[in-house]
């Protein structure tokens, strides 16, 4: 039978600590212990010593689980509101946008519409909306349309389409980005109402999507091949969302014109150099040769 802790003796208390913490998995926490044995803090509370104690081990655990959530909602790229380029887009609104970081959103069941020409900031919105839920241990999922309708199209195939919508319709929050940007993709969406599958179950319980898009919603009815479908799921859509339309230049545009004038300047800046190489110096001519030219 083990002894009292209160008849240890220090060192064998802390062999005992040592033991618990490693059964736990608490590694994070004994090296803080460690620590605060080897260099003690003076006039510290007992609650600020076991806050110093806690505190790693919990930012440890918040981190690891937020990387498990990034990798599984297989985001292509990780974008944050910190990098976005508000003052390129000046029509767009950022109050709206401030107000979506918060993941409000989430907790009311709202989807988040983003419509706009390629390039103006749509998917990096979108991006970041799923990198802040991830952090917050929401179940997210980023597909295109194109591959979730090419997924949903082999589960046609091959009998097994019940289970291969369960990834888009049971996450917390679906990020479904580029929706008509590919002539395949518009095809896949007119068979078996594909996309319906989708976004109605998660329409009806309150499951949050973002949608990126630069078809115009009154233009889905073509681009689903079913105009009374479409209207009816667009309908729905519109119903508990947050609807952004960005009117404005495209950055992959601007950024492309930037690099051409900054590789124009940088020829430009470059010393001239001979077009031509030096003529060699002509060949001697003997005398007897002149004579003979003559």
């Amino acid at each position: 039978m083990a002894k009292p802790t209160t008849r240890l003796k220090p060192d064998e208390l802390l062999t005992h600590l040592h033991d618990a913490l490693a059964v736990l998995g608490l590694t994070e926490l004994r090296r803080a212990l460690d620590e605060s044995l080897d260099e003690p803090v003076q006039d510290e509370s007992r609650l600020a010593w076991l806050w110093r104690l806690v505190e790693p081990q919990l930012r440890r655990r918040v981190e690891s689980r937020a990387e498990r959530r990034v990798r599984e909602s297989r985001l292509p790229v990780r974008k944050t509101f910190e990098a976005f380029d508000f003052a390129f887009q000046p029509k767009l609104d950022k109050d709206l946008v401030i107000e979506l970081a918060t993941l409000r959103f989430l907790a009311q069941g709202k989807n988040v519409l983003l419509a706009g020409m390629s390039g103006t900031g749509k998917s990096h919105i979108a991006l970041a909306l799923a990198l802040l839920a991830c952090n917050a241990n929401r179940r997210v999922l980023y597909t295109t349309s194109a591959e979730m309708l090419a997924r949903l199209t082999m589960g046609l195939a091959d009998d097994t389409l019940t289970r291969a919508l369960k990834p888009y319709t049971r996450a917390e929050l679906l990020v479904l980005d580029e929706v008509g940007l590919e002539q395949v993709e518009r095809n896949e969406a007119r068979r078996s109402g594909l996309m319906q599958k989708v976004l109605l179950p998660r329409y009806n319980h309150r499951r949050s999507t973002v949608i990126t898009s630069n078809i115009a919603w009154e233009s889905w009815g073509d681009y689903l091949g079913d105009h009374l479908g479409a209207t009816a799921l667009v309908d729905r859509m519109v119903h508990h969302s947050h609807v952004i339309v960005i009117n404005g230049p495209s950055y992959r545009d601007w950024e492309h014109k930037q690099d051409v004038a900054a590789a124009r300047a940088a020829d430009k800046a470059k010393p001239e150099t001979a077009t031509s190489a030096a003529k060699p110096p002509a060949p001697a001519t003997s005398g007897g040769a002149r004579r003979r030219a003559r």
